[in-house]
């Protein structure tokens, strides 16, 4: 029986590392439209997260824009080309749909972010910009943002580690991730920049690992819906 240290190894490995043998590479007419559409979208969808980001907490215009960004993610990452679920890899070397994996890296990524959320809390210059980023749930429709934010961490992912990466001919999870964090930058909110950097970084792996969008989606999600959820009475523990 495997001790701890080796069971963690041995899952990171299979989740973040070891590749599945998937080859879903394009015919060359197919990845130069592929790179045309991604940049026109990722310019749009840029500059619609940018707007969405500013709108004051509260009002019902924030609602069409997070959604016109889900549908702007969304199309134009099915129009780039064909798109691929993904493999994962268990413990055993079975291959299977990356879903536990993918539950657990979320979680994981879920706890890292609470405990950092407590560091947070104590630099005001720090948590004015989140505050000011969660007061969309608290002054608007809580079950509206964090349905909003379900759509929007799947289609994100299936336009960034789906359509981009599959744009992208080197450097794909590096690539990908600048180009995931820049598209925060528009929000203000320096910690926002960073939580897309890292997401991007183990998303991405994922991604490569996998050959697919599906193990990216799981482990966004449960970040993104559990940060709605807990982030703000984790932050209220050191008021």
């Amino acid at each position: 029986m495997r001790g701890p240290v080796a069971e963690l190894r041995a899952f990171v490995n299979a989740a973040l590392i070891q590749k599945v043998g998937r080859d879903h590479r394009d015919p060359d007419d197919v990845f130069r439209r592929r790179q045309v559409v991604v940049a026109v979208t990722f310019v749009v969808g840029s500059a619609v997260l940018a707007w969405a980001l500013r709108i004051t907490p509260g009002d019902p215009l924030f609602y069409v824009a997070t959604l016109g960004l889900a549908a702007v993610w969304f199309v134009g990452a099915l129009l780039s080309g064909p798109l691929h679920a993904g493999m994962g890899r268990t413990r055993r070397g079975e291959q299977a749909r990356p879903v536990v994996q993918s539950l657990a890296l979320g979680a994981l990524l879920l706890a890292v972010f609470l405990l950092g959320a407590l560091v947070v809390a104590r630099i005001p210059t720090l948590r004015e910009p989140v505050d000011q980023l969660l007061d969309h749930a608290r002054f608007g429709s809580f079950a509206a943002v964090l349905a909003i934010t379900f759509l929007n961490g799947v289609v994100e992912e299936i336009y960034f580690r789906g359509a981009l990466y599959a744009a992208i001919p080197r450097h794909p999870v590096a690539l990908t991730t600048a180009l995931y964090a820049l598209t925060t930058v528009g929000s203000g909110v320096p910690l926002l920049v960073l939580a897309a950097a890292v997401i991007g970084v183990v998303t991405g792996l994922q991604r490569r690992v996998t050959g697919g969008f599906l193990g990216p989606i799981i482990t966004h999600v449960v970040w993104s819906t559990g940060m709605l959820v807990l982030l703000p009475p984790a932050l209220s523990l050191t008021r």
